[in-house]
């Protein structure tokens, strides 16, 4: 093993000693951000950061499942990533399709479920269906549930879940004076998965880029100045060590949390 890997390694297994496995973010999301700068700074069309950006969902998701965290969100493209240019869409799409396929295994090894939120509609058929496939397939799974933000907006999701409940209201499913932040919860394309506790974002930008606004309200955030194809264990071990170090208030004062 080459001496950078084995120190990479070892520094990955001292951090994960140091997690507490009792007080994991039981939601982690991570904007995966720097592929085409990765590919650029090896002079590298942006396709190729994409595709070496792969094997860091894979480190990512593995690690999560192993330690015990049991819901990980990807943002994996926006709807704003529409207006690529459209060599990079269709590369980007054809990539989707031929990862979905091949990591089904992955999946089903470390039961894994698939999931998938966004305006999936918009997604080309072949990519669709692949996707519907792999997400029938590792329904079963319930060791941690991987979702993927595709042709997502955060934007869109919350117009959507007003207009939904302003249907409910108009046909009096819904009294306006019942509407809690808990029914705006369940009408998220997030409603079946707890809000994350933990946002991380690689890159080193520090924007949120319209993802997952409402369901962030009090996740902590860690950005990160590595691009997405560099990231490793060593470095998502190291934002949950962070997350730990952390005093979440919620509001409260510290001496409420300590008399807690």
């Amino acid at each position: 093993m080459p001496a950078t890997l084995l120190t990479e390694t070892l520094v990955a297994d001292m951090l994960k000693e140091q997690i507490d496995v009792t007080k994991l973010p039981q939601h982690i999301a991570i904007i995966m951000d720097g592929n085409g700068r990765w590919a650029k700074s090896q002079g590298k069309h942006r396709v190729f950061g994409h595709k070496n950006g792969v094997q860091a969902v894979r480190e990512a998701s593995e690690a999560c499942a192993e330690i015990g965290v049991p819901y990980l969100t990807l943002y994996a493209f926006s709807t704003e990533n529409w207006n690529r240019p459209k060599t990079e869409v269709s590369a980007l799409m054809e990539l989707l399709i031929l990862t979905i396929g091949r990591e089904v295994k992955t999946l089903q090894k470390n039961n894994i479920r698939l999931n998938a939120i966004g305006q999936l509609d918009l997604l080309p058929d072949s990519c669709k269906k692949a996707l519907d496939k792999a997400i029938r397939e590792t329904s079963a799974n319930t060791r941690m549930t991987l979702t993927l933000a595709l042709s997502y907006s955060s934007r869109v999701e919350i117009t959507d879940m007003v207009k939904s409940i302003a249907e409910k209201v108009k046909n009096n499913e819904l009294n306006p004076s019942d509407i809690t932040p808990e029914i705006v919860h369940n009408h998220l394309y997030t409603h079946d998965l707890p809000d994350p506790e933990l946002l991380i974002r690689t890159s080193g930008e520090t924007r949120i880029s319209n993802f997952l606004l409402w369901q962030i309200a009090y996740a902590e955030l860690c950005f990160i100045e590595k691009y997405w194809p560099d990231f490793s264990r060593e470095d998502l071990y190291a934002a949950i060590c962070e997350f730990q170090n952390r005093e979440r208030r919620f509001g409260m004062t510290s001496e409420q949390i300590l008399s807690e």
